[in-house]
């Protein structure tokens, strides 16, 4: 026999000398991967070997000029250059990692943060589970995490998953000596850190914590894992494959024609002079190879998901794996439960209909003190009475509103529940859909058996029914229709030779007497419609997953503007048809599906499966641990803030506020996040066009590129690191909720992509290659000489000419940069419809980092000298390239005006 008893728990006194003796409950973190070898593994990457390899193929060429006397030392600057900004690559890279791994630590430490159940100086309340002591009174109840090693005090039906411990998934608790197991590897009394309260309840004295514990033991803290490949890593790994193979092959290309170019124009053969001309070529051709691989891509993407996970938390959304902040803008279908998502989470007594129960208020008969008595014993639900202002239900919500009902009738439940002894008791699940208590109760000087549940349960169990079963039947249906949750109430007297419960049910022959309803409502939440309206447009289908009864599932579809007045049936599926159906014949009508109402836990799961099958991407919301299969196969998993830590643990996204408007928000941060992303490779992928083609075409026409390795090294990792922090830190956009999903097959270059990408490079390398022409046959000491009909005469006057002087070089270079500049506002506006510069207030971040690079522009050309081979340029002349470069964006802001 269990009995209950009053604890006192421990005393603030009491806590802070147990914390002091025994420490905290957290685990101590394993010891980490030293810093500099985490830094020695940036120079792994692939993108870094090249860069490594031009640094030794510039230091060969360096030293070759200077040892055979053709230049100072000097020559080494160039080398130097690439050395700082492959050290720069590597140290950015390295402290953004460092970044990442610092918030993922924070969101490991969200687990200790869980909220737990203890007694303490006499009074139930909450407290962090990284706050539990030695000697604290736990109450443990179904799914619930155990937040350290302690004794049993009390053990009601209570099994716990040892999965994590000894792999045995259900063992059997006990506060009996007799019913101890033998074999058990922890004992039968004792509960242990980690594992999960698969059902029943009890209440547990802490013994260990933290490190002390089992699982402290065998704790080898892992770690969030950020490596998941996902869509887009597969897309992105795709392109820079196809960017690297058509690198080489321009290689080949520019060694082969500066090779022709040499030997046609050759009078005599000179190995010395072949050999400097030969590592010149390869270092042209090696330039083009790290002008094109896409070195700011990868840092791109990290910085727009980190940018993501930390605003995406604003919007109520912790995202507990990266990768989810981009699959959740991938999301086809969304499915959702009801309680807590849909609606407010907030039960409340709607309505009583206990018969016999005069003017609907409690008194001393009989029907009342066994409603009472029933309500009071036949929960696992507490309240805190911490603020006697606000009463709070701590536990399963709809237990707590019938608590919360019963102190409005000024009945405290504690006296009664403490005072009844537990014979037995079968825990509310979703298999029995009723809960079952037998006490021996001081109320009635016998023992009783208390049953509460589904009503159409409970009825079938009775043959004392006080009304016609059609008029409670009639009652239900007004209530379910009104999206509101029912419970029925029975009791029996029980003789001290009647068995009630065997093998986890109830006895087949007991039949009970009827005592009454219960109408619990749940109100939708506010926002969820317009929320539901929004995935809707997006091209995304919701459906609602619920154990509820069909009506109430239909009503609440309804409210949320999901179900239609002359919606199909057959777009409603109750769990026993789902569960009838074979895998085809569901595979034909998911889709369509908008309820699946009644669903058994594994339904969900089984429904995900299938939709997966169907290619959809699938996002699943769930707070209970029968969630977690659901949770684990989508790909997404939303837990609830307040849901178990099974579930959370399951998920990858945790909803704090429980709010499927959260869910909408999360959807449209991941559609802009990729935009983001194709919004950088357009504006990388125009610039590596236009460098290789200037390239490519300088190397056949026997000219040397105006572009020093240090100079693209500057565009292409520098530069392009604050532009894709730059296109990162952009706002989502509403807009994306007007498309339909991607899929997942997509090319991440889109044609309009490969139509802007192409124009615009082509466009800018028609105009550099003018430049160069230009420049070459004519002396210029400032723009303000530029002759344009000088310049059309000499676009194809292929003789040598004068070269470029050190002035030009600096023009041509600071030219080349800001036309990339101001292409990197179309790109802003990229897929916007929007002006890129008449909007700018919307975007402010991006401003700054758009000065920044101008200003770094203006520093490298002012104080670069000879390692970028630069020499300050005229204010005026800065005045001419910035207003005439800027033509690209009005060019830009023209044809989107065009195209509106």
């Amino acid at each position: 026999m269990e009995h209950k008893h009053h604890y006192t728990g421990l005393s603030d006194a009491q806590v802070i000398e147990s914390r002091r003796q025994y420490g905290e409950n957290v685990l101590t973190p394993p010891e980490k991967e030293p810093l500099w070898k985490a830094f020695l593994e940036k120079f792994t990457d692939p993108i870094i070997i090249i860069l490594l390899v031009a640094l030794v193929l510039s230091i060969g060429v360096s030293c070759y000029d200077f040892f055979s006397e053709r230049g100072t030392v000097s020559v080494f600057l160039e080398p130097a250059g690439i050395l700082i900004a492959v050290l720069l690559a590597t140290v950015v890279g390295f402290c953004f990692e460092l970044s990442a791994n610092k918030k993922f630590e924070v969101l490991n430490k969200v687990n200790d943060d869980t909220m737990v159940k203890v007694i303490r100086n006499g009074n139930i309340c909450q407290i962090p589970k990284k706050e539990v002591v030695v000697g604290d009174i736990v109450i443990l109840e179904t799914g619930e995490e155990v937040p350290a090693d302690g004794e049993l005090l009390e053990a009601v039906s209570l099994q716990i998953n040892e999965s994590t411990l000894t792999g045995e998934p259900v063992i059997k608790k006990t506060t009996r000596p007799a019913d101890f197991n033998k074999d058990a590897t922890y004992p039968s009394n004792h509960a242990l850190k980690g594992t999960t309260v698969a059902d029943g309840h009890g209440i547990m004295q802490v013994l260990k914590v933290g490190d002390a514990t089992e699982y402290g033991k065998v704790y080898e803290g892992a770690q969030i894992d950020s490596s998941v490949e996902t869509p887009l890593n597969r897309q992105l790994d795709r392109l820079a494959d196809l960017i690297t193979k058509s690198s080489y092959a321009i290689a080949v290309l520019i060694v082969a024609g500066r090779l022709i170019t040499w030997f046609v124009g050759m009078e005599s053969f000179d190995w010395l002079l072949f050999g400097g001309y030969f590592l010149k070529t390869v270092m042209i051709a090696v330039t083009v190879i790290v002008v094109a691989v896409p070195e700011g891509l990868p840092m791109s993407v990290t910085l727009s998901l980190a940018l993501s996970m930390k605003r995406m938390l604003s919007t109520n959304n912790l995202v507990r794996k990266m990768h989810a902040c981009e699959t959740m803008g991938a999301t086809t279908v969304i499915c959702t439960d009801k309680t807590g998502t849909l609606t407010q989470n907030q039960m409340q007594i709607y309505r009583t209909n206990f018969y016999g129960l005069k003017d609907r208020q409690l008194a001393d008969d009989e029907i009342s003190c066994l409603i009472k008595e029933g309500i009071a014993v036949n929960s696992t639900a507490y309240l805190d009475f911490s603020d006697r202002a606000k009463v709070r239900a701590l536990g399963n919500p709809t237990e707590g509103a019938l608590l919360l009902w019963l102190h409005e009738q000024q009945i405290n439940y504690l006296p009664l529940r403490e005072d009844a002894e537990i014979v037995e008791q079968l825990t509310f699940s979703t298999e029995r859909k009723y809960m079952a208590t037998v006490v021996q109760s001081p109320l009635m000087g016998k023992k009783v058996l208390y049953v509460k549940g589904a009503p159409e349960i409970v009825l079938s169990m009775c043959s004392e029914i006080p009304v016609s079963e059609s008029e409670i039947h009639a009652q239900l249906l007004q209530y379910q229709n009104q999206a509101m949750r029912t419970l029925g109430f029975a009791c029996r007297m029980v003789t001290d030779d009647e068995v009630c419960i065997r093998e986890g049910r109830l006895s087949p022959d007991l039949r009970l007497r009827f005592l009454g309803i219960v109408a619990i409502s749940d109100p939708i939440r506010a926002e969820v419609p317009e929320a539901v309206k929004n995935c809707l447009n997006a091209g995304i289908s919701v459906k609602i997953v619920t154990g509820d009864t069909p009506g109430t599932a239909r009503e609440i579809g309804r409210q949320i503007g999901l179900w239609q007045e002359n919606e199909p049936d057959a777009h409603h599926l109750s769990g026993a048809e789902f569960a009838a159906m074979s895998d085809r014949e569901l595979s034909e009508k998911i889709l369509p599906m908008k309820i699946l109402s009644r669903a058994r836990p594994m339904d969900k799961q089984r429904l995900v499966q299938l939709l997966q099958q169907k290619d959809q991407v699938v996002a699943v919301t769930g707070d209970g641990t029968n969630d977690a299969p659901a949770l684990n196969v989508a790909q997404v998993g939303l837990s609830m803030g307040d849901g178990t830590s099974v579930a959370k643990e399951a998920s990858d996204i945790t909803i704090l506020d429980n709010s499927f408007s959260s869910i909408s928000r999360a959807v449209m941060w991941g559609r802009s996040l990729y935009q983001n992303i194709q919004r950088f490779i357009l504006f990388q992928m125009t610039i590596n066009v236009a460098a290789c083609l200037i390239v490519l075409i300088g190397a056949f026409l026997g000219t040397e590129s105006p572009l020093t390795v240090t100079q693209m090294l500057w565009v292409n990792l520098i530069m392009d690191t604050f532009a894709a922090l730059a296109l990162a830190s952009l706002p989502p956009n509403p807009g994306v909720m007007n498309e339909k999903p991607r899929k997942t097959s997509d090319h991440i270059i889109s044609r309009p992509m490969v139509k802007s990408i192409l124009s615009a490079g082509l466009l800018f390398v028609v105009l550099l290659f003018g430049l160069v022409q230009y420049f070459k046959h004519a002396d210029i000491t400032s723009l303000t000489q530029f002759d344009v009909a000088e310049f059309g005469r000499n676009f194809f006057n292929f003789s040598p000419g004068n070269g470029l002087s050190s002035y030009e070089l600096a023009l041509f270079f600071t030219i080349f940069v800001l036309l990339q500049f101001w292409n990197m506002f179309n790109a802003k506006a990229f897929m916007t419809g929007k002006s890129a510069f008449f909007h700018l207030n919307e975007c402010k971040g991006f401003l700054s980092i758009a000065t920044v690079i101008l200003a770094g522009q203006w520093l490298i050309v002012t104080t670069g000298g000879e390692m970028f081979n630069v020499i300050p340029l005229k204010p005026v002349d800065w005045g001419i390239i910035l207003g005439t470069t800027s033509v690209v964006l009005w060019i830009g802001e023209l044809l989107r005006w065009i195209r509106k």
